[in-house]
């Protein structure tokens, strides 16, 4: 059961319309690190979460991106108010509507597709998809990418703080930054309260493979670290003449069945290629300047 309070979690006060800085806090109301992706995450998660501790916790925080869902939504609207009614009533000269609402960033789209109205769409006016949640039923990897999107979500907030120089607006955005930093501490808390929280998942890792920094990417620049050095680290150099770390030739094999190998071995000789051939191709007959070295050319 849901009820809805009709004030806002965090007052809202825009000093005046902007319609371009409202496009820019799209990225919050319809983005990837947005409020809605953020409630619909912890939703998801929280309905088929068996521990009873974390799913009053993901309920509690999605229920509270819904109130953040609300305020950025509120900004919005706020900042594209003006422009809103000058819009809908045509209360201007074209020349004067038309400078007002294509002040960049699409606040055009804004104005002219959404009348001014909060959109479920992030600052570059992509459409809200349900692909923005990354949910995989598996607490200890769920909360770290939780963890991550609270993270995401408060550069963006700073981001948007940083272009603003409305100071309600930046008071609002100060807020929702500073709950995504506590929403961090309580999934940290949550995912340590899980005793053997690393790995994720039930199968331990393969030992022979778990210690091993293969380094794989060779030239200037290579470095040495925690990442990849000490007791926990045994640092592979690998070269071009290694073969694959399990043993083998490195070639992938498969078992078949011999009607599936007499059938596979009939596709290879049917389609296969004549290095000793050089026929004359399309390319060859219409090169014109700038084709290169042609087989027509050649012969000319």
């Amino acid at each position: 059961m849901f009820m809805h309070n009709k004030n806002l979690m965090y007052t809202v006060r825009v000093s005046e319309p902007n319609p371009e800085l409202a496009s820019l806090l799209l990225e919050q109301f319809g983005g990837p690190q947005g409020e809605l992706a953020a409630a619909m995450r912890y939703f998801s998660q929280g309905l088929s979460d068996e521990d009873p501790g974390r799913k009053d916790l993901l309920i509690d925080i999605a229920t509270e991106e819904l109130s953040h869902l609300e305020v950025i939504g509120s900004l919005v609207a706020m900042l594209t108010k003006g422009v809103k009614g000058k819009l809908a009533e045509g209360a201007e000269e074209t020349a004067e509507l038309y400078g007002n609402i294509t002040q960049g960033s699409g606040s055009h789209t804004l104005s002219i597709l959404y009348g001014g109205g909060p959109a479920l769409t992030n600052s570059a006016g992509q459409l809200w998809t349900a692909g923005y949640i990354d949910s995989i039923g598996e607490p200890t990897a769920d909360l770290r990418s939780n963890i991550a999107a609270e993270s995401r979500a408060k550069i963006i907030y700073e981001r948007l703080i940083n272009v603003t120089g409305d100071p309600g607006v930046k008071d609002a955005l100060g807020f929702l930054m500073t709950r995504e930093v506590a929403h961090q501490k309580s999934f940290e808390k949550a995912l340590y309260s899980i005793e053997n929280n690393f790995p994720p998942g039930k199968l331990p890792a393969m030992p022979e493979y778990a210690d091993k920094y293969y380094n794989m990417s060779h030239g200037d620049g290579d470095m040495r670290g925690p990442w990849n050095q000490g007791a926990q680290w045994e640092f592979v150099d690998v070269k071009p003449t290694d073969g694959p770390v399990n043993g083998g030739d490195g070639n992938p094999s498969v078992k078949l069945a011999a009607k599936e190998l007499a059938a596979v071995n009939a596709v290879a000789a049917r389609t296969m290629s004549k290095p000793d051939a050089d026929p004359t191709t399309g390319a060859d007959l219409g090169a014109g300047p700038g084709a290169g070295k042609t087989k027509a050319k050649a012969k000319g």
